[in-house]
C-alpha cells in the first residue's frame, strides 16, 4: 500500500492497497479538463499536502541552514511510499500513475524544493530507468531496494560536459568478464545521500555518442563522493562530485544494452523535464500561498495591502502565470502517460514553470516588503531555490531550442 495510505503520526485516516493511487484520469473515453483528477489522485495530493506540512515544513529552515538533509524527512519519504511511486508492486513500489508522480513532486514543492527534488530525481530518472531498461535481474536486485531504503542518483554531467552531456570523458573499459570505470561526475544531486548510481560512460571512444552505456554501480564499489556544492537554493538538496577510480563493476550491471546509454539519457530526461515543471509550480504557489494571506492581513494607510488596485494587478497576474504553468505541466503528464510525443510540451512546461517561479518568488518578496527579504516567512528561500529551474535537466535556452526545432519541423 502506498505506505498504508501515508501513514505519518496523525496522519492516517484509513488503510489503502499500493493499487489505491494506481489509476490516471486519462483512463477515462470521457473528455475532461486538466484539473479532473481521480479520486485517488486527489487522496494522493491531500496525504502528500499533509506530509509536507506536519513533516517537512517543521525542518525547513534548520535543512536550509545546514545544507543537509534530515534523515527522517528521507525516511518518511520511504515509508510512505514516495519514492517507488511508479514501481510495479511485486517491487515493493506504489504502482502508481505518472501523473501521481507529479502530483507528489508539486506539493513537496509547495513546501520544500529541496524535498521535492530528492523525490522526483529517484522516480523520474532513477526508478524510470532501472524499470524501463533493466532486465529482469537488474530490476529484482534494485527496483526493491529504491522503492523502500535506498536513494538513486542520475550520473551524467562532467565538468567539461553540461548542456553538451555526450561529450563526457568517463570511461568503461572492458576487462572481459567486468567494466573497469574511470572519470568523474559534478552537479550530481542526491550523491550525498545516494547508495546507488546510474553512470553513464563510454566503453569505446571511437564511435563517439553510441559508445556511452549506463552502469549501475553501488557505492560499496568505491565510489568516492568528494566536493559538496554550497549553493545559492535548494540548499538541503546534496549536489557533490563523484569520482570513480578504477571501480570493477560486473558485466550484469550494465543497464539495458551497450552503446545505448545516450537513448536512454535523451528519453528519460524528456520525462524529467515535467517533474522539473511541477517542482517549479509547487514552488512559485508555495511562496504565493505565503505572501496572500500576508497582504490580507497587513495593513497600510488604515488599508489591507491586497486592496489596493496596483496590488489586485500584481497577484491576479501572477494567478494567472500559476494556473498557466499548472495547465501545460498536467498537460505534458498526461500526454506522456498516453503514449503521445510530448518532447515539446515537456520543454514548454518547464521552460514556463521555471519562469513563473522566479517571477511569482520575486513578487512575493516585494508583497511582503521588509518582512519578505528576511528568513522570517520562507519567501526569501523560495526565490533563492527558483533560480535553478532554469539550468538544471537542460537550460532553458536549451529548451528553447527544442520547441523552436519541433516548430521548424511541423511548418517548414
Amino acid at each position: 500500500m502506498l505506505r498504508s495510505a501515508f501513514r505519518v503520526s496523525g496522519l492516517a485516516t484509513r488503510s489503502l492497497t499500493k493499487r489505491t493511487f494506481a489509476h490516471s484520469a486519462v483512463r477515462s473515453l470521457a473528455p475532461a479538463s486538466l484539473q479532473t483528477f481521480t479520486e485517488e489522485e486527489l487522496m494522493l495530493k491531500d496525504a502528500v499536502a499533509r506530509f509536507s506540512q506536519e513533516v517537512v515544513k517543521p525542518k525547513v529552515a534548520e535543512m536550509d541552514a545546514n545544507e543537509v538533509m534530515d534523515k527522517a524527512v528521507i525516511q518518511g519519504l520511504f515509508d510512505q511510499g514516495l519514492m517507488g511511486i511508479e514501481t510495479e508492486e511485486e517491487y515493493d513500489g506504489a504502482n502508481c500513475s505518472f501523473t501521481s508522480a507529479i502530483i507528489t513532486i508539486e506539493e513537496l514543492a509547495k513546501v520544500d524544493p529541496s524535498v521535492s527534488v530528492m523525490c522526483d530525481v529517484q522516480n523520474t530518472l532513477v526508478g524510470t530507468l532501472v524499470r524501463k531498461y533493466g532486465n529482469s535481474d537488474v530490476k529484482q536486485r534494485y527496483l526493491p531496494r529504491l522503492a523502500t531504503d535506498t536513494v538513486g542518483s542520475f550520473c551524467l554531467s562532467e565538468a567539461g560536459s553540461g548542456t553538451d552531456a555526450f561529450a563526457l570523458q568517463t570511461r568503461a573499459e572492458d576487462k572481459g568478464d567486468h567494466y573497469l570505470l574511470n572519470g568523474s561526475k559534478m552537479w550530481i544531486t542526491n550523491s550525498g545521500e545516494a547508495d546507488l548510481f546510474l553512470v553513464f560512460a563510454n566503453v569505446d571512444p571511437s564511435k563517439g555518442y553510441k559508445g556511452i552505456t549506463c552502469f549501475v554501480v553501488e557505492k560499496e564499489m568505491g565510489v568516492q563522493v568528494a566536493k559538496k556544492e554550497s549553493k545559492l537554493g535548494i540548499r538541503a538538496s546534496s549536489t557533490c562530485v563523484l569520482n570513480f577510480d578504477d571501480i570493477k563493476v560486473p558485466k550484469e550491471n550494465v543497464l539495458g544494452e551497450v552503446g545505448k546509454g545516450y537513448k536512454y539519457a535523451i528519453e528519460i530526461l524528456n520525462e524529467g523535464r515535467i517533474g522539473i515543471a511541477a517542482q517549479m509550480l509547487g514552488l512559485a504557489q508555495g511562496c504565493y500561498d505565503i505572501a496572500l494571506p500576508y497582504m490580507f492581513e497587513r495593513k497600510q494607510f488604515n488599508t489591507r495591502i491586497a486592496d489596493f488596485q496596483g496590488m489586485q494587478h500584481q497577484y491576479a497576474q501572477i494567478a494567472v502565470e500559476i494556473e498557466a504553468a499548472r495547465l501545460l505541466t498536467y498537460n505534458a503528464a498526461r500526454m506522456k502517460e498516453e503514449g503521445k510525443n510530448f518532447i515539446k510540451e515537456a520543454a514548454m512546461a518547464k521552460l514556463y514553470a521555471s519562469q513563473v517561479a522566479e517571477k511569482a518568488a520575486s513578487k512575493a518578496i516585494e508583497w511582503c516588503g521588509g518582512v519578505g527579504f528576511t528568513r522570517e516567512l520562507g519567501v526569501e528561500k523560495f526565490y533563492r531555490d527558483a533560480k535553478i529551474g532554469a539550468i538544471y535537466e537542460g537550460t532553458s535556452n536549451i529548451q528553447l531550442q527544442t520547441i523552436a526545432k519541433l516548430i521548424n519541423a511541423q511548418y517548414n
